[in-house]
């Protein structure tokens, strides 16, 4: 299949907005009216449970593995550098979903679902630094930015498929997420961010 096809199929993919729709199939409820207004596994967990966000992060992990473990099997010549922009496609298409007026969640749920496929150790390094700074802080978005960040230096230290083109690529898809987590940020500096633990519906938060 053509990559540039598979590309936009793996967009596609990614913009399947799965805590809009456990939300509206599951609860009647529309995710973009709550709290932070965000279509991902934080809002939905602080709104419908824990049940529903658990649902909703592997679905959004399994999308991020999918298009980059079986797309270049269907890929009809083209260069190795082809599953980065599956990878891209589908993150870009959680943050950006056509499906929901190009609003989306923050992307870390997809972009670790691409890393287990491109650099498992990394993702792992990168999953103990965001329980870490989860359970000191209580700030999931302080949490996502950390291991977003840790995410790079897993990847030059463990082993990985391509070399130092993912790593780069690590690099960039590290400042989207930073950029992504922009508003929490905002609210952190102005003491306003909702710790994790804190009653739902209290007031915006991050997503994935």
């Amino acid at each position: 299949m053509n990559p540039a096809w598979l590309t936009l199929l793996a967009y596609g993919i990614g913009a399947t907005p799965t805590s809009y729709w456990v939300g509206k199939g599951i609860y009647g409820i529309d995710l973009r009216t709550k709290g932070s207004s965000n279509l991902g596994a934080t809002n939905t967990f602080r709104i419908l449970g824990w049940k529903a966000a658990l649902l909703v992060v592997f679905f959004d992990v399994a999308k991020g593995w999918f298009v980059v473990s079986m797309f270049p099997q269907w890929q009809a010549g083209g260069a190795w550098e082809w599953t980065l922009a599956y990878a891209a496609a589908a993150i870009l298409g959680h943050m950006f979903s056509f499906w929901v007026s190009f609003k989306g969640g923050k992307g870390v749920a997809t972009s670790a679902g691409a890393f287990i496929a491109l650099a498992p150790w990394a993702v792992l390094i990168a999953f103990v630094v965001w329980l870490g700074v989860a359970f000191t802080t209580r700030y999931v978005s302080v949490a996502s930015i950390f291991a977003m960040a840790a995410a790079p230096i897993g990847v030059y230290f463990t082993p990985h498929q391509g070399g130092s083109t993912v790593l780069w690529f690590t690099v960039a898809l590290a400042s989207l997420m930073v950029w992504a987590h922009r508003s929490n940020l905002g609210r952190l500096l102005r003491g306003e961010e909702n710790r994790f633990g804190d009653r739902r519906q209290a007031a915006p938060e991050a997503g994935s």
